[in-house]
């Protein structure tokens, strides 16, 4: 990623360009971190290259904004982000394999002092052995599986055990109990309450028994949704990135999108009623009018089931993308009349003069969630960091 602290306005053309703006993480992180009471810390879970973001570069801008610990899925992940924030707590929350004829995930991620999860018996038990020969202890965090039903223990008994385990054993350190909810960007749910309780009812205790322990549970939405929930860390992602974890507006929560999606007007063609765009002729034009061709396609991350079915912003207007998208290609329908010229910059996701399309709108075309949006834009995809008071000021 590149471009740190250019104006977006400045930015060189590129047929594709995911603008971030590092301005607008840390601001989320501000904002989460005003939700938090005095004893918890704020989490910025930078997996999946950040939500698509650039996990590097979000996770600078996290830290600058408040967060105190980073997050991520894969030992790979972790051991990249160790090179550049030598001191940061690291979390690994995903499963570590082991074995295999190459150096396994647990000894990666160790060897990158991160903390990990543990919730085998026999898991510990080999991260308690790779203990005895690495300098610093291995910290474990207990997964307990309160009603996800991914990884984690489900038995209560089995939770306890594992801590009173890793807690007499001195080759590992016990640093955490934790869980994740499964409904609770789910407003009327009361399965995130039964989890919730479920959760407190069991760590709660074993806080008391170790006052050194860190408990936490809540993910974005669960953050902004129960103060019950923030114990001793919160794990943010979706949040940080400005997205609403409820898939509705994410200013209604004071949180700012902080990725644009662009391309240009590579070409405006006219069409007679009758001339069809794209493969399949899925598109026919219904009248006389300006057909504007945008080199971005499904090889980027514009899903082809938006075909017929999205908006894209030119010179401040919204038009429809027609026509099936292609791998490198979609076609807009700029009107019977119109001012748009070759050189055009449009807006995918993002803001434009007056008018936005959310990565939330977008995901309800599709018939998804605005996570999927950001990390399905692929790699070919350009990505500029940039650092700016609003996209939409100036835009």
């Amino acid at each position: 990623m590149t471009g740190l602290g250019v104006s977006h306005e400045d930015t060189p053309p590129h047929r594709a360009v995911a603008l971030v703006n590092l301005g607008a993480i840390e601001r989320n992180c501000r904002r989460l971190g005003r939700e938090l009471g005095g004893g918890s810390v704020l989490c910025a879970v930078v997996k999946a290259d950040g939500y698509g973001h650039g996990a590097k570069v979000a996770a600078r801008a996290a830290l600058e904004g408040g967060a105190g610990w980073l997050a991520v899925a894969a030992a790979s992940e972790a051991t990249e982000l160790r090179l550049e924030f030598p001191e940061t707590r690291i979390l690994v929350m995903g499963a570590l394999a082991t074995g295999g004829r190459s150096a396994d995930d647990v000894e990666n991620a160790l060897g990158a002092r991160c903390d990990i999860a543990v919730w085998r018996p026999e898991f510990l038990a080999h991260v308690a052995e790779l203990g005895e020969t690495t300098l610093l202890k291995p910290r474990v965090h207990v997964k307990y599986d309160t009603g996800m039903g991914r990884l984690g223990e489900r038995d209560p008994e089995v939770v306890r055990d594992l801590v009173r385990v890793a807690s007499e054993d001195e080759r590992v350190e016990l640093a955490g109990v934790w869980t994740h909810f499964a409904t609770a960007d789910e407003p009327d749910s009361e399965f995130f309450d039964e989890q919730l309780g479920r959760f407190r009812e069991l760590a709660l205790p074993l806080k008391e028994e170790h006052p050194e322990l860190m408990l936490h549970a809540a993910n974005s939405a669960a953050t902004l949704r129960d103060p019950a929930s923030h114990l001793d860390m919160v794990r943010c992602g979706i949040a940080i990135y400005g997205l609403d974890p409820f898939q509705e507006d994410p200013a209604e929560r004071e949180l700012e999108p902080a990725l644009e999606l662009r391309s240009y007007v590579a070409a405006v063609k006219r069409f007679r009623e009758g001339d069809s765009a794209g493969y399949g002729r899925a598109w026919r034009a219904p009248r006389d009018t300006w057909v504007g061709v945008l080199p971005i396609g499904y090889g980027d991350g514009v899903r082809r089931g938006l075909s017929n079915d999205a908006d894209v912003l030119v010179g401040g207007r919204r038009y429809p993308l027609v026509g099936t998208v292609s791998m490198d290609n979609i076609t807009v329908d700029l009107g019977p009349e119109t001012e748009v010229e070759p050189g055009a910059v449009a807006v995918l996701i993002g803001a434009q003069g007056a008018q936005q399309v959310l990565a939330e709108e977008v995901a309800r075309r599709l018939d998804t969630i605005n996570y999927e949006v950001t990390t399905g834009i692929l790699p070919r995809v350009n990505r500029v960091a940039v650092n700016e008071t609003r996209f939409d000021e100036g835009a």
